[in-house]
């Protein structure tokens, strides 16, 4: 019988090293937990950077008002610190706060640029970070999650954890977990990427547009393997196309970055306590940690309540990102700004519940939450 591999014990353990998952490990640390962050690719960011998905989205809510502050304004100014794009100069800190209504505070960012920069911070803020690695599963005992198991070069090996963040985006750890979760097939082919014209770098994005009502647009799902590899393979397909036509009015075009990983914008959730949603527009909740506008139209304002975040079968399991319990509000809260924010927030309340002893996420101090959350910088 094979031996198990102990790798070792952690405070907080984040699946994922998107966006939600540099957040949760960052804001973690900084809360003085030990933190282990586990990634499948080689490269921090998801699809923001391995995805070539390089705009950062509003933290505003389109009428001049800032809606999220905290880490995911400092990954945002962290983005563009290699002077590839600016911020809006209207939302400089001396910026003419009534031109603040005409843009929004949003920028573009290098992608490799921000991948190097995002795995420089995480390593200075103490987290150790475990690159080609890929959770497969948990251990549980009385509703609580005792150890990940992984598996990497060496083998499989289970780390032992107080509190895990799923920040894997598809909800993977919940699935394993027994938390009931949603999946949908709205992911179509689609690729961002980049190609050289002798002149410049320009970026394109290809494929198709998912329409619900248009079944004849193929929609893919996270479930099978089958899938992902398809819905990889056709948006590739979508890219090769676009080169030749390139080509045809300029030959020198070579193509420089393609995405490495699905492009999936939506895949599988948790079903929380709390399900958001687009009706829940401006609604307050009692357990609000934080709130976004949309960055699809401008005006709307949603507060993410802690009930959204957290396992409802599973005592110390919060997610992060684009796999919190929201149903049709998923649109709005997948992009970048929304995953560093629900990031913060649960590395955030996982040093709480560490600290204060709590029995569970769902018996946390709100208040106490609240109170952190705001020294920090996340508007609520």
């Amino acid at each position: 019988m094979e031996k198990v591999r102990k790798i070792g014990k952690y405070d907080v353990v984040v699946v994922g090293g998107g966006i939600a998952g540099v957040s949760a490990s960052i804001s973690s640390a900084r809360n003085g937990m030990k933190v282990c962050l586990i990634e499948k690719f080689c490269a921090l960011g998801g699809l923001a950077t391995i995805g070539n998905v390089c705009v950062y989205l509003p933290l505003c809510d389109g009428k001049g008002n800032q809606t999220i502050g905290g880490l995911a304004e400092e990954l945002l100014k962290l983005s563009i610190s290699d002077g590839y794009k600016d911020i809006p100069q209207a939302w400089k800190e001396k910026g003419d706060i009534k031109k603040r209504k005409e843009t929004r505070y949003k920028v573009e960012f290098n992608p490799v640029s921000f991948m190097l920069l995002l795995e420089e911070l995480v390593l200075k803020e103490g987290v150790e970070i475990r690159y080609d690695t890929r959770f497969c599963g948990v251990i549980k005992e009385n509703n609580e999650i005792t150890h990940l198991i992984i598996e990497d070069k060496e083998g499989k090996g289970i780390i032992e954890c107080k509190v895990v963040v799923d920040a894997s985006g598809d909800a993977d750890v919940c699935y394993f977990s027994g938390e009931d979760i949603v999946s949908v097939d709205a992911n179509v082919p689609v690729a961002w990427f980049f190609c050289f014209d002798g002149k410049e770098v320009k970026r394109y994005v290809v494929g198709e547009r998912y329409d619900p009502y248009n079944r004849d647009v193929k929609g893919f799902s996270v479930n099978t393997v089958k899938e992902i590899t398809e819905q990889i393979i056709k948006s590739r397909e979508y890219i090769r196309r676009k080169i030749e036509q390139l080509k045809g009015e300029n030959p020198h075009i070579y193509p420089v970055s393609i995405p490495l990983m699905p492009t999936f914008r939506m895949t599988r959730r948790l079903k929380g306590k709390i399900e958001l949603r687009e009706e829940d527009e401006g609604k307050i909740f009692p357990d609000a940690v934080g709130m976004t506008g949309d960055w699809r139209r401008s005006g709307p304002i949603y507060y993410i309540p802690f009930s959204c975040l957290y396992g409802v079968k599973t005592k110390n399991l919060t997610t992060a990102g684009r796999c919190i319990s929201a149903s049709s509000a998923w649109d709005i809260i997948r992009a970048i700004p929304c995953c560093a924010l629900t990031g913060e927030i649960s590395g955030t309340a996982s040093s709480l519940l560490i600290k204060e002893k709590a029995e569970s996420f769902s018996n946390l101090d709100i208040k106490k939450l609240q109170k952190i959350l705001k020294k920090q910088g996340v508007i609520i």
